[in-house]
């Protein structure tokens, strides 16, 4: 038995990730920690509360920040809705969020779970507040994988940057170079052939019980938003990859593993994932601030090209029949 830590600013594509690991057999959530991002952190840690009611799961879940480390908080509800679930009007889960913070509840949890895997669903504002706190934390954690960053520079919120890591860029550098074993999933993955097309809809939707419908519902403004954004006809999970990939590494179809820095200074390349992709670390035709960024990095992230496509959609899928 695997166990996970997710770390979540729970809307539309995070309530279908949460869904698939809270349903999978093999994996124990140990806690759902909850961040500000796509919406305040009070609708995410309702909106986690809500999803984990619907799949019969008892998991902790507890609220974290409610902004980034020192900027203002920018909200993607124009993406997901008000309620980050599509407006649809859902009455609050029976249970309530833990007392505890959530960034006591990801220092004692690594603590207690040797092996832990962290999956990271939002910005980055709580992990990089545990780690501030507690540097070895990044020792002890398996596997952190990060839905965030956009190493082929699309980015999804601006030209250059992923919406988590432009969120709260100074907790993603903290993140990036805290010598976690870091994979990075970027935005790029959920677009193209992984977006739901109708067919893949009317499959969900045929297994006619109530994840599957929510699953669908939730995201209603998410798909009208990418196809405004886009151009793309259908419903883009870019958390449901992340997960897909956190629970079966194997679909992850190509990858390589790089030094990135995240842009925190620029307001035009803000949060930036800026990945050396000539690995070619050391080398004296490297400009010295690359070099220093380099020595400040205790090891490379993990950066995932390519995504088994059929694979993901068949774990998605069977998480909801």
């Amino acid at each position: 038995m695997r166990t996970f830590l997710i770390d979540t600013d729970t809307a539309s594509d995070d309530a279908v990730a949460l869904i698939m690991a809270l349903r999978c057999p093999q994996i124990r959530v140990a806690a759902i920690t909850v961040v500000a991002g796509n919406v305040p952190v009070t609708q995410a840690t309702s909106n986690a509360l809500f999803t984990a009611e619907l799949c019969g799961s008892d998991v902790p879940v507890y609220t974290g920040a409610a902004g980034p480390l020192v900027r203002k908080l920018n909200l993607a509800d124009w993406f997901h809705g008000n309620d980050g679930l599509g407006d649809h009007g859902y009455a609050p889960a029976k249970k309530r969020a833990e007392s505890a913070h959530a960034v006591d509840i990801i220092l004692e949890t690594v603590r207690g779970n040797p092996g832990l895997e962290i999956v990271t669903l939002g910005p980055l504002t709580n992990i990089a507040t545990a780690l501030l706190r507690e540097p070895s934390l990044a020792a002890n954690v398996r596997r952190c994988v990060i839905m965030g960053g956009a190493p082929c520079c699309i980015g999804n919120v601006t030209p250059a940057a992923e919406f988590n890591i432009w969120v709260d860029p100074e907790a993603a550098r903290v993140v990036f170079r805290s010598g976690m074993p870091i994979e990075m999933v970027g935005w790029h993955l959920c677009r193209g052939e992984a977006v739901l097309d109708q067919s893949d809809i009317d499959r969900v939707l045929a297994l006619a019980n109530p994840l599957a419908e929510f699953v669908i519902r939730c995201n209603s403004i998410a798909a009208d938003s990418l196809f405004r954004q886009t151009g793309e006809v259908g419903i883009c999970l870019p958390d449901p990859v992340c997960m897909g990939i956190a629970l079966d590494p194997a679909l992850c179809a190509s990858s390589t593993s790089h030094y990135i820095e995240i842009e925190t200074h620029s307001e035009l390349t803000r949060g930036m994932t800026l990945v050396d992709q000539l690995n070619v670390a050391g080398d004296p035709r490297n400009r010295d601030i690359w070099a220093e960024t380099i020595a400040r990095q205790p090891g490379r992230v993990h950066v995932c090209w390519t995504l088994d496509v059929p694979r993901w959609k068949q774990l998605l899928f069977s998480s909801l029949a």
